[in-house]
């Protein structure tokens, strides 16, 4: 693994947020100031394939990259807010309903969140 791709995969688990490619660019500039805005999606793109870090794409929002630590979501439908939410595995209802093995699911749970529930 390259130092980048080590330091990207730091900064992902780290966060407590759900990161964009130009905020990681933007906080390993910060110690890495040679780094360039490719090496960092060519680095995101790699970390994805190998399963280190995944992907959370949101239609309307640039891609956001989390930890693999098994969680979901809750995205805000009015402010876009990503937020997470741990359910119960369904792997198994899953498998038994489809009568296959799954490798993973990604499961994004649209709501209204707090704020923008009083602003309506």
């Amino acid at each position: 693994m390259t130092k980048y791709a080590k330091l990207i995969l730091a900064l992902v688990n780290q966060s407590k947020e759900h990161l964009t490619a130009e905020q990681l660019f933007l906080e390993l500039k910060k110690t890495e100031p040679k780094v360039v805005q490719a090496t960092v999606y060519n680095n995101l793109n790699t970390l994805c394939q190998e399963g280190l870090i995944r992907r959370l794409s949101i239609e309307g929002s640039p891609d956001r990259y989390d930890k693999i630590q098994k969680h979901d979501h809750l995205i805000c439908k009015m402010c876009g807010a990503l937020s997470d939410i741990t359910f119960d595995d369904m792997t198994r209802d899953l498998e038994k309903q489809l009568k296959e093995e799954i490798l993973s699911y990604d499961l994004k749970v649209f709501y209204l969140c707090p704020k923008c529930r009083k602003k309506k």
